[in-house]
Formats: structure tokens, sequence, C-alpha cells
């Protein structure tokens, strides 16, 4: 969906999940996010009684949600779907980002964590909700690809975790090494899960 199709309160839920990713939630105001979704100051009161602390938690949702929903699309794209493949097809996501506009942007998820986790509980609630619906959908396409059931979910964490660790560093460095090099070391390890099975 456009964004130009979204109604105002999706518009600036999304907004401030964009926001969030390249400036921080500290640095992301009510009134950034009303101007950024072209939607009046007035109806941030109106659509998001709890404030910032509301916002923040349904921008992080939606991440969780939209990170998800992507790996349906990852698998779909690959010629030959297998576990390194997909995980090639998560990092390349975020390569093709930075090389194509720059190292501004990160996971607004990660970024709430880092900067509310440990002071607002549903901020840090809100955080992890968004984590496990990454990674639900992540462990399920592992387990199709026939990866052991025991094994699909650790292994989906881990994914995660090294792509999470991948991003930060990229930007530090204004650099996409670190991200190449995880779907290089990572992808043999994820395909020999699945030859666990025979």
């Amino acid at each position: 969906m456009a964004v130009s199709e979204r109604g105002p309160r999706e518009r600036m839920v999304f907004s401030a999940a964009q926001l969030i990713r390249r400036e921080g939630v500290a640095a992301t105001g009510m009134r950034e996010v009303a101007a950024h979704a072209g939607a009046p100051r007035g109806s941030l009161q109106h659509y998001f009684p709890g404030g910032k602390e509301q916002l923040v938690n349904e921008a992080v949702g939606w991440a969780g949600r939209y990170a998800g929903n992507r790996v349906a699309r990852f698998l779909a794209a690959l010629p030959e779907p297998t576990p390194a493949a997909l995980f090639a097809e998560m990092v390349r996501q975020w390569t093709d980002e930075y090389e194509a506009a720059g190292f501004a942007g990160g996971c607004p998820v990660a970024a709430a964590t880092v900067d509310c986790a440990q002071s607002t509980d549903s901020t840090r609630e809100a955080t992890a909700a968004a984590f496990a619906a990454w990674t639900a959908p992540v462990a399920r396409a592992l387990t199709d690809l026939g990866v052991p059931g025991e094994r699909a979910e650790p292994l989906a964490t881990l994914m995660i975790s090294a792509l999470e660790g991948a991003i930060l560093i990229a930007r530090a460095e204004r650099d996409v090494r670190a991200l190449t090099t995880v779907a290089h070391e990572l992808g043999p390890l994820l395909d020999a899960a699945v030859r666990e099975r025979t």
C-alpha cells in the first residue's frame, strides 16, 4: 500500500517508524511525525491518547510485522529456496539500501530497544513482541525448508541477531562489509541444519 493510500493514523505510525530508524526515539518528536505524515498536529492526540509512548510502541509493532511479512516475499523471490538463500535475501535488503541511499537508517525496533527498553516497560514489551513477530515467520520458513523443528527457532534468533549486529556495524563503518560477512559465514551453518534431518 502506498503511503498516500494510508489514512492519517496509519501514515503517522509509518512515519514514526521511518523517523525512529533514522533519528532514534529521543530525537523523534510528535510534531516531526505529524509533519512527515502530512497529518494535522491536532490528530496526534485523537489517534494516540497515550502520547509519544503509544505512538512509538505502535511504530515498533508495525516494524516487527513488516519484517515478518517480508519473509514470504523473500522466499518467493528465490529460484532455489534454502536457509542460506533466505538469509542472504534478508541481508541484501540492507546492503541494497545502504549502497543506494547511504547509512542513515537502521532498524526501528533496535533503535527503540536501545533508547527505551530500560526505562519504559511498555516499549520493552513492544520491542520484544516485534522481534517475536519477526522471528516466528523466519522459524516457520526454516522448518518449511527442511530444518528440524527444534533447530528452527534458535537458528531464526541467530539470523536476526546477526543481521541486527551487522546493521549496527555497517552504520558505524559506513560499509556493508559486516553484512556481507554474516551472510557468507552463516550460510553454510544454516544449510547444514537441513542436512541434519536426512
